[in-house]
């Protein structure tokens, strides 16, 4: 495990063991009571619970070390399910994920565009059921919806910021619709929203995409530029959901203004939209790269794709572009990592998908020089799953506020201590 597991403010001690259980993969009742520092007792309570609520089976044994063999306990992946929806101005993304997040079934569905939320929200429902009825899962099972957009939650847990901040031109409709309400009346589930960049980062965490890392980033790009943090095992919102807006790091105080209304961000300069841009405004450069002529509004998910796949085959003015967009994304990066002094950083979304092979090497090159090099390197890798990994961290959302649920601040010491006491005195 990454961290202590009762240093992570779980709201019981069930969440406790089984967080231990998932971060762990198999472990034994030993193992579990060196990892949370229960009793024994307390321990053979709490996963006889589990047990009998089908979360947690018994796989085997440990390897002797001389006397009776331990039983291994692990997530029964296939007893619980969640799905995840990364809603975005040009696709949705829909992932059904196991127990354990892995992936059993996704599609991408047209994305939000200009129609009206009520509509999308329709759209969003009728996508859930199919992909919940295609791979023949029990309703039952399915514990709630994970939904994540481009954007800070809001008071009416919709799409937060005023008209004039805080959310992207192409989303700004959606400020102040309350969106977890309207989906949880057309699908029956409960519904969780966040930022999805955030929700890539828990993704990460959940799938043991950070590893050991006690302090770590998912640095996400779709149309714009994000990250999430994972911190001590907690994923860290702030008090407004807008942590880790790494696009709006200032990289030239002289340059572009943004449409956040600042100068200079990173995303303004680097991110899809920019490279897009610059593609675009050079004819040459857009025949070589295959951008064309486009009837409505350019995609530019799709555009960055095909310069990204220039830039593969090996297209001069496909790698210049995206070369000065890693060296400046790095740049940013570089200050999250002296900030936060990060131990792993893992490039994801979309965009990087496409493009990661080009920006992993100078990303990486960029944080060499990260202030706490005397100390330790900062870990730079590509996420197994890019495309979809805001999609999957949304399905993890749902994984951990309904089984491993965080309350908003530790919890007193003098209550983990009555709550051990009561459960060894209810296994006595």
């Amino acid at each position: 495990m990454s961290e202590s597991a009762t240093s992570k403010p779980h709201t019981s001690s069930k969440s406790v063991v089984l967080d231990a259980i998932r971060a762990a993969g198999t472990i034994s009742r030993v193992g579990l009571i060196k990892a949370t520092g229960f009793t024994a007792p307390t321990i053979s309570t709490l996963v006889r619970k589990l047990i009998n609520e089908g979360l947690v089976v018994e796989t085997g044994h440990a390897k002797s070390t001389g006397g009776k063999r331990q039983v291994l306990l692990q997530l029964d992946h296939t007893s619980r399910y969640a799905v995840g929806v990364h809603l975005d101005h040009g696709v949705i993304t829909y992932a059904l994920t196991n127990l354990g997040g892995t992936v059993v079934a996704r599609i991408c569905r047209p994305g939000a565009g200009a129609d009206e939320p009520a509509a999308v929200v329709a759209r969003i429902a009728t996508a859930i059921a199919a992909l919940i009825d295609g791979v023949g899962v029990e309703r039952a099972r399915v514990l709630g919806v994970g939904l994540v957009f481009p954007g800070p939650v809001g008071p009416a847990r919709g799409i937060g910021g005023p008209p004039d901040a805080g959310l992207a031109p192409v989303m700004r409709q959606w400020t102040g619709f309350p969106l977890g309400a309207a989906l949880e009346r057309v699908t029956a589930l409960p519904v969780v929203l966040d930022n999805d960049s955030t929700a890539a980062a828990l993704g990460e965490h959940w799938t043991g995409g950070f590893g050991a890392a006690t302090s770590a980033a998912a640095l996400y790009m779709g149309t714009g530029i994000g990250a999430g943090l994972v911190i001590g095992g907690v994923t860290y919102r702030g008090p407004s959901g807008n942590v880790g807006e790494l696009g709006h790091v200032c990289v030239s105080a002289d340059g572009p203004r943004c449409w956040c209304g600042a100068r200079g961000c990173v995303e303004a300069l680097a991110g899809p939209a920019a490279v897009v841009a610059a593609a675009r405004s050079d004819p040459a450069a857009a025949r070589a790269v295959g951008l064309t002529a486009s009837a409505g509004r350019p995609s530019v998910i799709a555009d960055f794709a095909a310069i990204s796949r220039a830039a593969r085959r090996g297209e001069p003015h496909a790698l210049v572009l995206l070369e000065r967009s890693a060296r400046q994304v790095g740049v940013a990066a570089r200050t999250l990592a002296n900030l936060m002094d990060l131990e792993v950083l893992v490039l994801t979304g979309p965009s990087l998908a496409a493009a990661g092979s080009v920006y992993l090497p100078i990303v990486r090159h960029e944080l060499r020089a990260s202030f706490s090099r005397g100390t330790h390197t900062v870990d730079v890798r590509l996420s197994r799953s890019a495309a979809t990994a805001s999609a999957v961290g949304a399905a993890a959302l749902v994984l951990e506020s309904e089984l491993v649920p965080l309350s908003h601040g530790p919890r007193p010491l003098e209550q983990v201590a009555d709550e051990r006491a009561r459960l060894t005195e209810s296994a006595s």
